[in-house]
C-alpha cells in the first residue's frame, strides 16, 4: 500500500482531499459530545481511523509519513509511523485506565464521573467539564492507535 498513489485516479485523490477533513471534524465532534449524547471515544476513533485508512488507500503510507508528518524513513521494512501508532494505543490505554482508577483515590467507586461547571467562559458562558471526557479521550487514542496499527501492518503485507 506504500506506493498506491501511482495507481489511483485524480478523481479519487480529489474526493479524498474533500472528504477526509469532513470525516475528521465529525470524529472530533463525536468525541466531545460523547458523555452527554450518543457518540464518544470509540465511535469517534473508528471514524478517525477510517479517514486515515482512506488516505492510506489513496495516497499510501509513505505519503503520510513523509509529506504530512515529516518523518524521515529509516531504511527498514518497518515504518516508523507504525511505532508511533503503537505508542498512541498504549498512551490511550494508560489514560483510560488512570481516569477510571482516579475516583478510587477520592473514596468513590470505580469509574465514577465528576462534573465541573465553569462560569463566565467567553463565547460559551457556562462550560461543563466532565471527568468522563478523560476516559473517552483514552479510548479514542487506544482505538485510533490500534486500528491504524492494524491497517498499516496489513498494508505492508
Amino acid at each position: 500500500m506504500s506506493g498506491s498513489s501511482g495507481r489511483t485516479t485524480v478523481i479519487s485523490r480529489t474526493v479524498a482531499r474533500i472528504v477526509v477533513p469532513i470525516i475528521l471534524v465529525t470524529a472530533i465532534a463525536l468525541l466531545f459530545r460523547g458523555h452527554n449524547l450518543p457518540g464518544g471515544g470509540f465511535i469517534g476513533a473508528v471514524l478517525a481511523a477510517a479517514a486515515f485508512a482512506l488516505v492510506y488507500v489513496i495516497f499510501g503510507l509513505d505519503f503520510i509519513q513523509r509529506e504530512i508528518l515529516d518523518i524521515a524513513p529509516d531504511g527498514s521494512e518497518q515504518h516508523r509511523l507504525v511505532e508511533n501508532y503503537r505508542w498512541m494505543a498504549s498512551l490511550g490505554l494508560a489514560i483510560a485506565v488512570a481516569s477510571s482508577l482516579a475516583p478510587l483515590a477520592f473514596d468513590a467507586p470505580f469509574l465514577t464521573q465528576g462534573v465541573l461547571f465553569l462560569e463566565h467562559v467567553p463565547i460559551y458562558g457556562e462550560l461543563e467539564v466532565a471527568s468522563a471526557f478523560a476516559f473517552d479521550l483514552g479510548v479514542f487514542f487506544a482505538v485510533v492507535g490500534g486500528l491504524l496499527t492494524i491497517v498499516a501492518e496489513v498494508g505492508n503485507e
